[in-house]
């Protein structure tokens, strides 16, 4: 996945299971979180985080044109604050990735899943809070 830098904003390559320990910029030594914010990821990431995360990935499947998606995107930054380092909070552009999106079995969106050890373990569709998504993985 990618992770890029609040201080110099270089962007840093970073293997998922990496994710729980202390990253540092490769640039400016400054240290990175792959939680606590929501992280855009394609094809590659998704796949990546989802078999190698050694802590559960929530993935919001969204679009840019969803204005549900829109409109629930604060509760997603929320529960990324909420569970940080206890969870990644992911996004999928399911415009741009559709491939992974139909894979998945993307029906509507926003679409919610929670990832353990590789497998699915729960979905969630439709706009809701950042306390509802949170119950509804049971986090």
């Amino acid at each position: 996945m990618i992770l890029k830098c609040t201080n110099c904003g270089q962007k840093n390559r970073v293997p998922a299971e990496r994710v729980t320990q202390t990253i540092t910029c490769g640039t400016c030594g400054t240290n990175l979180s792959a939680t606590g914010k929501p992280i855009a990821v394609g094809e590659k990431a998704f796949q990546d985080l989802v078999d190698n995360s050694p802590i559960p990935v929530v993935v919001d499947f969204w679009a840019p044109w969803c204005g549900p998606c829109r409109a629930v995107a604060p509760e997603v930054e929320k529960l990324a604050e909420r569970f940080e380092g206890k969870v990644i909070v992911a996004k999928l552009n399911t415009e741009k990735h559709p491939a992974v999106a139909q894979r998945e079995g993307v029906r509507g969106i926003p679409m919610f899943a929670l990832y353990k050890e590789g497998k699915r373990a729960a979905t969630q569709t439709g706009m809701m809070s950042a306390d509802k998504l949170a119950g509804g993985f049971d986090l």
